[in-house]
């Protein structure tokens, strides 16, 4: 349909899935430009959004900025973050983070509620890839995804090597809607997999083994733990919920699943 419709676009077809990050470094192989925009394909930009994200590059200690990502009713989405570390991952797999939703102690990853009430762009150490524009040397991007990485937090150790060439800034003044999950909406268990994967990928590169080895298991603790409560569900609906019983079904594969060899 592409070639045949939009006989102007350079289309790449790859022999597979390589993942997020593997595709995005082969299309930025074509860009020319001093900037390279990341949009994911369930990403959709306001009219001038891509522009607003645009201008805060004429300040050159900027070499990364995204836009305010909605979700598809317009709400705000978690986009910002602090450095991804093990104490942010406790407070995830243990329900701190939504028990506590506005206590830095408990809450201390995602940025972007506090963020998005500014009406100026923001210094943050973490932008989602879904929606990231960075400086680039004609076309080619001052640092690249790492492919080791398939789905899921190639973002986060991206933007820790970007970090130490500048700035990243969030900019609320451009919206963009995300579609967010929509990727792994067919298999949920897939997903999570995957997520908790690129986090043990993440510590293992940037902070050794034995830190990757704690992520593990504060992964299997959590999905154990909601393994738990949707099956407490299902009992209390005497087997009666649908939703409880896929639930303890996408708890269970995660809590099960194999340790991967990131």
């Amino acid at each position: 349909m592409v070639r045949q419709d939009f006989p102007e676009v350079h289309l790449i077809v790859n022999p597979g899935n390589m993942g997020f990050g593997a595709a995005n470094n082969i299309g930025c192989g074509t860009a020319t430009r001093d900037l390279v925009l990341f949009l994911n394909s369930d990403a959709y930009a306001d009219p001038g959004a891509i522009s607003k994200v645009e201008e805060v590059f004429t300040d050159p200690a900027v070499v990364a900025a995204g836009g305010m990502l909605l979700n598809p009713d317009r709400s705000l989405q978690l986009s910002t973050a602090n450095r991804l570390n093990l104490w942010a991952v406790f407070c995830e797999q243990t329900y701190l983070e939504k028990l506590f939703p506005n206590s830095s102690f408990f809450s201390p990853y995602w940025t972007t509620q506090k963020l998005a009430k500014r009406p100026d762009p923001s210094e943050t150490p973490q932008i989602m890839g879904a929606c990231l524009m960075v400086r680039a040397n004609k076309g080619e991007p001052i640092e690249s995804f790492d492919v080791r990485y398939f789905l899921y937090c190639e973002d986060t150790d991206l933007c820790r090597r970007l970090e130490r060439h500048g700035k990243l800034l969030y900019v609320p003044a451009a919206k963009f809607v995300h579609d967010l999950g929509s990727s792994s909406a067919k298999d949920p268990a897939i997903g999570i997999m995957r997520y908790n994967w690129g986090k043990e990928l993440y510590f293992r590169i940037h902070h050794g083994m034995a830190a990757s080895m704690v992520c593990l298991l504060l992964n299997r603790f959590g999905a154990l733990l909601r393994l738990l409560a949707w099956t407490a569900k299902l009992v209390l609906s005497g087997f009666r919920s649908p939703s409880s019983k896929v639930q303890a079904n996408v708890f269970w594969r995660v809590t099960t699943m194999p340790r991967r060899s990131p």
